[in-house]
């Protein structure tokens, strides 16, 4: 474990756990930084609990986290949900943040195109739309593929997982102006969440954006380039 400036990593929902950056950058930036990963709220291995996935209640979560593992300034990165996590910890914690790494970051979810298409969609549509990545695991068969799909069913059907991301605000143009740490903006060429990072660059005063091939998924799609990326930008 490196001695730098702690580096939060926080995945997505629904298709994301951890692992999202345990396989990509977070074992390499472990060399150099003191690094968290840990499992949302109903994903991965943290309990699965019917309500709370409400942006606010979220950073909750990771502000409870945070008070254990750090009282260093820290890095946050975040992937789609856990980029507006991130984004929401940072504008109410701006001492405690050092910089900000926003994958695919939606403003707000439920605009999201990929998204308004999952809110939509039965399960089995739902698996349909996961990146080819994730459907070469359930099509594999075996003990992974069955917890996925259990997890997916339990947080569309049995939680309050769907109707919290409808109801998930957007956050203003004023409120963004306030950040003033550094922020990168990581997004995929081919998603429809592009021109939230153009939004963002625009207001956040220390943000610059940019565009890796790939769509929503990108820790999956393109995960070498987010990986450089981050490991480029949180070295400095």
């Amino acid at each position: 474990m490196g001695e730098g400036a702690p580096v939060v990593f926080i995945h997505g929902l629904l298709v994301g756990n951890l692992a999202t950056w345990y396989f990509s950058a977070a074992p390499k930036l472990s060399q150099s930084h003191h690094v968290l990963l840990y499992d949302l709220r109903g994903h991965g291995k943290s309990p699965r609990t019917q309500s709370g996935y409400d942006l606010d209640t979220m950073t909750h979560d990771l502000e409870n986290l945070v008070d254990s593992f750090s009282t260093e300034p820290l890095t946050l990165v975040g992937h789609s949900y856990g980029a507006l996590i991130a984004l929401n910890y940072a504008l109410s914690h701006p001492e405690q943040v050092k910089a900000l790494v926003l994958v695919e970051a939606p403003l707000p979810p439920s605009e999201l195109q990929e998204m308004r298409a999952i809110l939509a969609a039965s399960s089995d549509d739902m698996v349909a739309a996961l990146p080819p990545e994730l459907q070469g695991m359930l099509q594999s068969g075996g003990r992974r593929a069955r917890r996925f799909l259990e997890g997916l069913h339990f947080l569309t059907a049995e939680s309050t997982l769907l109707e919290d991301l409808r109801n998930t605000p957007d956050i203003s143009d004023e409120q963004l102006a306030r950040l003033h740490c550094p922020v990168l903006c990581l997004y995929g060429e081919q998603s429809s969440c592009k021109q939230v990072g153009e939004r963002l660059v625009r207001v956040i005063p220390d943000a610059r954006l940019e565009l890796l091939p790939g769509g929503h998924f990108l820790p999956l799609e393109a995960a070498d380039e987010v990986s450089n990326r981050i490991l480029e930008f949180v070295r400095g």
